[in-house]
């Protein structure tokens, strides 16, 4: 873990604000934008919670409190110049006083070029193959064809991805394991799993290595 900045060395504009971006920390997702004055930063240290100073109001804000759509805190950053912060959150719901769960939700302008992409955008594209199926869509047909053709399909590209891996194929290894982690999210969607479940699942396991255990020699 890195150093804790003191909180003294921010920089807090003539207002005695700094700005703060609001992220969720399980996809990086932009939630807000919004400020904090001495004071609510360390409310925010101490209860764990987001804290703003409204600005309209005139008045501390607590993130949720009625509402109920509090935002737990993973981490607080401090920028280069220690005058912005990235807070990391867990939110219980939706950011946006309009009920959307960013608010950034309005695009001015997007690359012919560049997509944007995670794998979240990828579930919901999965999820909605199933919810609102697509004549001609090979994901409405695995959904279609029911939970053993997607297992079937699951185990074959397990079996692919060790033959790639064997070869020490990078390009076709990588290939192979995009058509698994496709395949798995299709079996998710089927079984009811979120990407929330599995990454609290491996936000639990403290211990990622563990000693392999030494057989007796005989």
């Amino acid at each position: 873990m890195s150093e804790l900045c003191d909180i003294e060395t921010l920089k807090f504009d003539e207002r005695g604000l700094i700005p703060a971006v609001v992220q969720d920390a399980r996809d990086g997702r932009v939630l807000t934008l919004a400020y904090m004055n001495r004071e609510s930063l360390k409310i925010s240290m101490e209860k764990g919670l987001t804290c703003f100073w409204s600005r309209s109001r005139g008045e501390l804000w607590l993130k949720g409190e009625t509402s109920g759509n509090y935002q737990h805190i993973v981490s607080i950053t401090a920028d280069c110049d220690r005058d912005a912060l990235v807070v990391k959150v867990i939110p219980d719901g939706p950011a946006c006083h309009l009920g959307t769960d960013s608010c950034f939700e309005y695009p001015v302008w997007e690359s012919e070029d560049l997509h944007d992409f995670d794998l979240g955008m990828l579930m919901k594209l999965i999820e909605g193959r199933k919810t609102n199926p697509q004549e001609g869509s090979y994901t409405t047909y695995l959904f279609d064809k029911g939970l053993d053709k997607i297992l079937k399909k699951v185990g074959e590209e397990c079996t692919e991805v060790i033959i790639a891996g064997k070869a020490e194929d990078r390009a076709e290894t990588i290939y192979e394991i995009s058509d698994l982690v496709y395949h798995v999210m299709v079996l998710m969607i089927e079984a009811g799993i979120s990407l929330e479940d599995i990454r609290t699942e491996l936000a639990s396991r403290h211990v990622i290595d563990k000693k392999v255990k030494q057989e007796k020699m005989v």
